[in-house]
């Protein structure tokens, strides 16, 4: 008896089955996407309308065509002023984009330095004594507030980018050592063992059983740590922050401007969307096996 025909007629019902699922997940995010459209443009309405009836002063609430407007004057040449002939770039001498250019470096630098430090490291504290020595040093470290430091750093490196970045590097630092510790705790003692037993070396074992297996939790810690390093760069450029996204949000504060100050809130926010959503994509390539076993 032959299985030809069975298989014949089975693969077309697989085909459909996937071609089912395809379009429901194509519906759902269709879905998803009407409803985020609908809550944004319900919440700008309302917005508009409560600073077009002037219920709140436009120096506590600009209105979203006023935020437009700073927005827009932030990334171009303008007079410095009314009546004026001098043109200026932007806000402090930059456009918006390169304050959060700026920004973003001095993350990269930080969050890549918790990297190179944390990651070896928390595999070493995973596999060794030396977890059981450092761990509760990092619990210190990791209960800190960031922004605490900054008062040292600023005497240690002055008020440049390098206080900054020790700042951020303090901010990944912990939460991705930790997240690598963890992982690799939680590595099965069993596949370790099969490795070695068929003759694979301790060398070995880390780089084809241990890290695999770890990988999916580094990048989420790394993910955490760059939300941290985010939210702490913003607060760090209240201290010559210029260039810098915070910074001129302070600066615009300090000003009363704040029609500056939201688009620089709205900046920040998008921008860490965007980060988050690149980090998500990264994660998807590297451990594609996540959540399929």
């Amino acid at each position: 008896m032959s299985l030809t025909p069975t298989l014949q007629r089975a693969a077309p019902r697989d085909r459909d089955v996937a071609d089912t699922r395809r379009r429901a997940a194509r519906r759902g995010r269709v879905r998803r996407t009407a409803l985020h459209v609908t809550t944004f443009g319900v919440l700008l309405a309302a917005w508009w309308a409560v600073t077009r009836a002037g219920l709140v002063r436009p120096l506590f609430l600009p209105s979203p065509g006023d935020v437009w407007d700073a927005f827009v004057r932030a990334n171009s040449d303008h007079p410095v002023s009314a009546g004026s002939d001098r043109i200026v770039r932007g806000e402090q001498n930059y456009y918006l984009w390169e304050h959060l250019v700026a920004s973003l470096q001095r993350i990269a630098a930080g969050v890549g330095g918790g990297i190179l430090v944390g990651v070896p490291l928390g595999l070493v504290m995973g596999t060794t004594f030396v977890g059981t020595l450092l761990e509760p040093y990092l619990n210190f470290l990791r209960s800190l507030p960031p922004l605490a430091y900054i008062g040292l750093l600023i005497v240690w490196f002055g008020i440049g980018d390098t206080s900054k970045v020790w700042l951020l590097f303090l901010a990944a630092f912990p939460p991705i050592t930790m997240a690598t510790m963890a992982s690799v705790r939680g590595v099965r003692e069993d596949q370790v063992n099969a490795a070695l037993s068929l003759g694979a070396r301790r060398a070995q074992t880390l780089w084809a059983v241990v890290l695999p297996s770890t990988l999916p939790d580094v990048l989420t810690g790394i993910r955490v740590a760059t939300g941290f390093a985010w939210t702490t760069v913003v607060a760090a450029e209240i201290a010559n922050g210029i260039p810098g996204i915070g910074g001129l949000a302070y600066l615009a504060g300090e000003q009363l401007r704040s029609d500056l100050v939201v688009a620089c809130i709205f900046v920040i926010g998008l921008a860490a969307i965007v980060l988050d959503l690149g980090l998500k994509a990264l994660e998807r390539a590297l451990v594609p096996w996540r959540g399929k076993a």
